[in-house]
């Protein structure tokens, strides 16, 4: 009888590793079809609990004070305001960390298959220059943030050792990690903003999938003269800077409609982040520091690229400036908002939005994102 056991176990074997084996394969199946509809949710749920695990964010925050501004879009935007610490180098900061401030949209409704998009905002500005933009590119389904550069709009001040162009970039691309968790994203810059993205999407193509330049600088190295002004002069210099009459200027350079545009709330908009304390320290040292080189990165770029230009930019003309980023980069496609000067984002955003989420949406049909590592 032993025996007989001992083969009918032998023989009954194969049938249950078989059985084993079958719904082994049930189960991956049934696993894999879960996986193959849900992907895009799984990878971005995933990533983003792995960027949450690492947020910390700065508790001596408070959003910028908007009792001044009529504006409520820029009321709206400012309460939206977070700063959240990411690593940096020692020579920027002792601590190994910097507070680096933000507004996030999250995507409304049925999100679109798109990268996030991460915006930067022009010289000496903040992101509140995106507050008449992010919320319409948050309704097209795109998960959308705009951040301060190191030095301006809302970020730490104190306890920073250097606010060069070199440590500006080093802390955008470590906000991005922090808050992305190293998936795949889109990042646009205006202006100024333009130089800080082109260096940091040159440097980073593999997370770097898509470059949206709204009037950008690419082509104009340095600052000129003031680099080479004693601390003493520079800081002079850059009082002048935050003066009504200045920025009234450039307020009214800007826009192409400047009666409906240019107005004292914009000024003071656009002014509101001057007021802080260690602000012009931290201007004087960008400036010292030599300012942004793009123009050697441009054709390193690999990304495609949306050229955004407002027609009639009075600030950097676009017959000149727009089509050498069409002649200079791999995938360059420019597009025109009209009756529009520097600032498409603030003037034309309905504009701006619509050119952004089809091209965001183009590019994004390309990008496979898989929670899987092979």
């Amino acid at each position: 009888n032993r025996q007989k056991d001992d083969a009918f176990s032998i023989s009954r074997r194969p049938l249950e590793q078989h059985s084993v084996k079958m719904f082994s394969i049930l189960v991956l199946t049934a696993l894999s079809s879960f996986i193959v509809g849900h992907s895009d949710a799984l990878s971005f749920s995933l990533l983003k609990n792995t960027a949450n695990v690492a947020l910390k964010f700065d508790a001596t925050f408070s959003p910028p004070d908007t009792s001044s501004i009529f504006e409520q879009a820029c009321k709206d935007a400012a309460s939206r305001m977070k700063r959240v610490k990411v690593p940096v180098s020692q020579e920027i900061s002792d601590s190994g960390d910097v507070g680096i401030s933000y507004i996030h949209w999250p995507a409304k409704g049925a999100k679109k298959s798109s990268l996030p998009l991460v915006m930067v905002h022009g010289f000496d500005s903040s992101a509140l220059e995106y507050r008449r933009l992010g919320e319409k590119l948050a309704s097209r389904g795109i998960d959308t943030y705009a951040v301060d550069l190191l030095g301006w709009g809302y970020t730490q001040l104190d306890g920073v050792s250097s606010f060069s162009a070199n440590a500006k970039v080093e802390a955008l691309k470590s906000f991005t990690d922090i808050m992305l968790g190293g998936q795949p994203f889109a990042v646009a810059g205006a202006s100024l903003g333009g130089a800080a993205v082109i260096e940091l999407a040159a440097s980073n193509p593999d997370v770097c999938k898509g470059l949206i330049l709204i009037d950008a600088q690419g082509f104009v190295d340095g600052i000129g003269p003031m680099q080479y002004l004693p601390t003493p002069l520079a800081s002079l210099g850059v009082q002048v800077l935050k003066s009504v009459p200045l920025r009234s200027s450039a307020n009214q350079m800007s826009y192409f409609d400047k009666e409906t545009f240019a107005t004292e709330d914009a000024l003071r908009v656009g002014r509101l982040h001057c007021l802080r304390e260690g602000w012009s320290d931290a201007l004087v040292s960008f400036m010292q520091s030599g300012g942004f080189a793009p123009s050697t990165k441009v054709p390193l770029i690999e990304a495609p690229s949306l050229i955004l230009w407002g027609r009639e930019d009075g600030i950097l003309d676009g017959n000149e400036f727009a089509n050498k980023f069409l002649d200079t980069m791999k995938d360059g496609r420019l597009q025109w908002v009209e009756e529009c000067g520097h600032v498409p984002h603030l003037e034309q955003p309905e504009q701006t939005s619509e050119a952004i989420t089809t091209f965001l949406s183009e590019i994004s049909a390309g990008e496979e994102t898989s929670i899987w590592p092979w």
